[in-house]
């Protein structure tokens, strides 16, 4: 039982910190939206993605060719999981500079949150998508660290219990700060291109990323705390 747990607990880390780009992508796309909405989209949100990990696990050996090379173009190999990461690579390079754009250029004019339900359809829709693409790439990543389904199972719905948890808290600070939100908005930026790369053949090793973003991260903090302090003095 006890070495078990080893992979459990290393999957779930691993899960939780994929699961960061998730968080923020639905916080952001919650901030649209009423305020007793944005806390239904997150929970929506976070469930389908539970769900879809479960069900593609209860798929597993259909996943597993995901990683086979469908053709191969200009000496790159091209498998389903590959065109997964474009898709979605793109999708979040769109979404992420449509919204600084709107935050930056059209700053000044006053934001409408969508109060339909349709509004809400289409965002819950957006973040289906990611789901999608988060939970394939999270999947085949599982599947190459523990080879028991039932450790995978746990983890799945262990790390989105963690997620759901911490949701509230990040989408309150992003919906907080607008500093944060350019800040969160750019991670995505670089998550999109990220998956572009690796279904291009280009495997950018996730820290280099998180470590920027934190460092980033460290230094908005560090301005926040200066100006309020001089605000003060």
């Amino acid at each position: 039982m006890a070495e078990a747990l080893i992979p459990l607990f290393s999957l779930i880390a691993l899960e939780v910190i994929l699961g960061i780009d998730n968080i923020i992508f639905i916080s952001i796309l919650a901030d649209k939206l009423p305020g007793q909405q944005q806390k239904k989209l997150r929970l929506w949100g976070l469930t389908l993605a539970m769900l879809m990990r479960l069900l593609l696990l209860a798929f597993i050996s259909w996943i597993l060719k995901l990683d086979q090379t469908l053709f191969t173009f200009n000496e790159t190999p091209f498998t389903g999981k590959s065109l997964i990461l474009i898709a979605g690579g793109l999708f979040l390079l769109y979404k992420s500079t449509k919204e600084i754009y709107h935050k930056t250029e059209m700053a000044d004019k006053p934001v409408v949150k969508a109060p339909s339900n349709a509004g809400f359809s289409q965002l819950l829709g957006e973040v289906i998508l990611l789901d999608l693409v988060f939970s394939v790439d999270s999947i085949i990543t599982a599947v190459g660290m523990v080879q028991e389904l039932w450790v995978m199972y746990a983890a799945v719905i262990i790390t989105v219990g963690i997620m759901m948890v911490a949701s509230g808290p990040i989408s309150s600070f992003i919906s907080r700060h607008p500093s944060f939100k350019i800040l969160a908005l750019c991670f995505l930026l670089m998550i999109g291109i990220a998956l572009l790369a690796d279904g291009l053949g280009f495997h950018i090793p996730k820290g280099y990323i998180y470590f920027s973003m934190a460092f980033a991260f460290l230094v908005d903090v560090i301005q926040m705390r200066t100006v309020g302090t001089k605000k003060i003095v």
